[in-house]
């Protein structure tokens, strides 16, 4: 039943990308792949940012991505990556992409900074670089990004 659910789930990815060409040209499925394993998914997915999205918790957010978390080495300025020879589908993501936002759930996200992601050149950045609490307004941040 498990590969049903699975493959219905491609499917349906599938059928939105091919319908709706906003998408099917910001978003590749490698990069709509959940990067948190199976096992810890529904515990990340329960993580909620304790920050509300007000203008000066984003600006915070901003902050930190400009400056100390230095986001914009991969992410660039503007959030919608570098084009780094080589990295397609595994790195810099594209923040402002709608369809890889829409995915994502904020503890998703936060798993990622606290965990790094497999397969990319993410590296983990809590505690290293950033605090919890820093990280949640990155994330602020990154969800003003999407376009």
């Amino acid at each position: 039943m498990r590969s049903v659910n699975k493959a219905g789930c491609l499917i349906g990815l599938v059928a939105l990308l091919w319908l709706n060409p906003a998408v099917s040209e910001a978003a590749d499925p490698e990069v709509l792949k959940p990067r948190v394993p199976e096992s810890q998914m529904a515990e990340a997915r329960s993580w909620k940012n304790p920050f509300p999205p007000t203008p000066e918790n984003i600006e915070k957010g901003k902050a930190l991505f400009h400056g100390k978390g230095f986001c914009v080495t991969c992410h660039g300025m503007d959030g919608t990556g570098l084009n780094i020879e080589g990295l397609r589908g595994k790195l810099p993501r594209n923040f402002t992409d709608s369809a890889w936002q829409a995915v994502r759930a904020d503890g998703e996200l936060l798993w990622i900074l606290k965990n790094g992601s497999q397969g990319t050149a993410m590296a983990p950045f809590i505690p290293l670089v950033l605090t919890e609490d820093e990280a949640w307004h990155v994330l602020l941040y990154v969800r003003s990004l999407k376009k």
